[in-house]
């Protein structure tokens, strides 16, 4: 490709192809929309448990954006192919109900993840779901999908979760209960199981049940919706946890 666009009266000497790659994407950087690092994202969450204001953080994987492409981008039998794992994560195709739970979901969040990683069905499939269902990235305040992570590796996620009321939500909570009270964390609830999306308006009924300040959501593709009804519904600030649930009961990870 690099042959076909240079013209053929010119020989580039010695221009490795990660230069061409590094030259090519600086000039693609006013095009580029900007992502809130881990700290603003920190310093958003901290603020709205201390103004008492709903704030949710959820984040969009292969599972959300498969969900969101069925019958806009991909037909029935392309996502059972391609998404034999969606069932595990909360959602049993076809389901076009899911789909506009999460399309409202992501339009009423307070800030949204997104893939950077090149890999099929992650950031290759984004934009076109996002247009295909009508949602405007530029409208959305973003961050990166594995935000969550950057919290614990940066050291924030033990700042965040110190001298608050904990509501802890997925299958994993009894387990990840324990070991955060272990780290001296305060449990003011948990629900748990979590079965799919069509579990979603049990969960966030028991939500309301519960005095927190804030909601640690491991469900799968079900924690989209679960966090930003819990945020616009009962006030409260919530965080899509993800897999960093199982990370840090097989001591994968520390607080």
């Amino acid at each position: 490709m690099l042959e076909q666009a240079l013209p053929l009266q010119l020989l580039l000497p010695e221009v490795s192809l990660q230069e061409v790659i590094a030259l090519g994407a600086s000039q693609l950087v006013p095009r580029c929309l900007p992502l809130l690092g881990v700290h603003e994202v920190y310093g958003e969450m901290e603020q709205a448990i201390h103004e008492r204001r709903p704030c949710s953080i959820v984040r969009l994987g292969d599972g959300e954006l498969l969900t969101l492409a069925q019958d806009v981008i991909y037909d029935a039998g392309t996502i059972s192919r391609e998404g034999t794992f969606l069932p595990y994560a909360g959602v049993v195709p076809p389901d076009l109900e899911a789909r506009e739970q999460l399309v409202q979901a992501i339009r009423g969040a307070g800030i949204v993840g997104v893939p950077q990683s090149r890999r099929k069905h992650f950031h290759p499939l984004l934009h076109a779901v996002l247009r295909a269902n009508h949602i405007d990235l530029g409208q959305l305040r973003l961050t990166s999908s594995t935000v969550n992570y950057a919290l614990q590796q940066s050291g924030l996620l033990s700042r965040l979760l110190a001298g608050k009321n904990l509501l802890i939500i997925g299958n994993t909570a009894p387990a990840l209960v324990h070991v955060l009270a272990q780290h001296g964390c305060t449990i003011s609830g948990m629900i748990t199981p979590v079965r799919g999306v069509k579990d979603v308006d049990r969960v966030v009924q028991e939500a309301h049940g519960v005095h927190f300040d804030l909601a640690l959501v491991s469900a799968g593709i079900p924690a989209v919706i679960i966090c930003t009804r819990i945020a616009n519904e009962l006030g409260r600030v919530a965080l899509d946890f993800g897999h960093m649930a199982d990370a840090i009961v097989k001591g994968q990870l520390t607080l």
